[in-house]
């Protein structure tokens, strides 16, 4: 978005902290009709609030209120969602808490990790966007069901440090939420690898047994059954399938 408005001759700021005296004193002098917020790591506080006339639209990457916070598309996929969307809401000093404009909702792919997912909900956030303000005098804005917000915080590296005591269904889900970062990691040949790409299978074993090891990966036993390695990276290393890094007794 800044290389985009950079290219169009348009002003760039960059405020460290919307709330700053001298912050809000530039944005009142800029005098616009409308701000939107979109993927922004700061609570916009009233006195922003009340510059535009128009007020302050935010584009969320959840179907609000699932999923308030910093990582909405991370955890859709962490909770097992089927379903997730984008929603235009008017923003108030609260967390992603303000009265809905409109949503659009979409199916999770089987298999389609975060970065996928949210290159998607993007496209569909910038469509909803422009036809909602095309109509924004019409709208009429719903207030949400507050009682049953969930939360989507930041994710921390923690996150991603697993064990193969977790069920096959668990780790995939990890694996596909915490694309690109913080990533997982799981024990694999003595070290620890991040797990680029894999699927849940349904075979059984003592949770980190490998159970079998070929072309199309490496299948480990977890706590409810198996999770096949297609694509790892070991430390240092450039990602790889991971067959070589394992022995498989007869």
């Amino acid at each position: 978005m800044k290389v985009a408005a950079q290219e169009l001759g348009l002003e760039v700021f960059q405020p460290e902290r919307i709330r700053a005296p001298e912050s809000v004193a530039r944005l009142t002098v800029a005098a616009p009709e409308l701000i939107v917020v979109v993927a922004y790591g700061q609570i916009v506080p009233r006195s922003v609030l009340e510059i535009p006339p128009r007020g302050v639209l935010n584009v969320h990457a959840s179907l609000l209120p699932r999923h308030r916070g910093a990582a909405p598309v991370n955890h859709a996929i962490l909770a097992g969602d089927r379903m997730t969307g984008v929603t235009i809401m008017r923003l108030d000093e609260l967390l992603d808490h303000g009265p809905v404009l409109a949503a659009r909702e979409t199916e999770i792919g089987l298999g389609e990790d975060a970065v996928a997912l949210g290159g998607r909900l993007a496209l569909m956030g910038a469509e909803l966007l422009v036809d909602v303000l095309a109509r924004l005098d019409d709208l009429r804005p719903v207030e949400q069901d507050h009682a049953a917000a969930t939360q989507a915080p930041k994710l921390s590296r923690e996150d991603g440090e697993l064990d193969w005591s977790l069920a096959a269904d668990e780790i995939d889900r990890r694996v596909r939420a915490l694309q690109a970062w913080p990533g997982v990691t799981l024990p694999l040949g003595g070290r620890r690898v991040k797990v680029l790409r894999g699927r849940p299978l349904t075979g059984s074993g003592r949770p980190g047994e490998v159970l079998a090891a070929g072309r199309d990966g490496v299948e480990v036993a977890a706590g409810h059954g198996s999770y096949l390695l297609e694509e790892v990276q070991p430390p240092g290393r450039r990602p790889m399938a991971p067959r070589g890094l394992v022995t498989v007794r007869a």
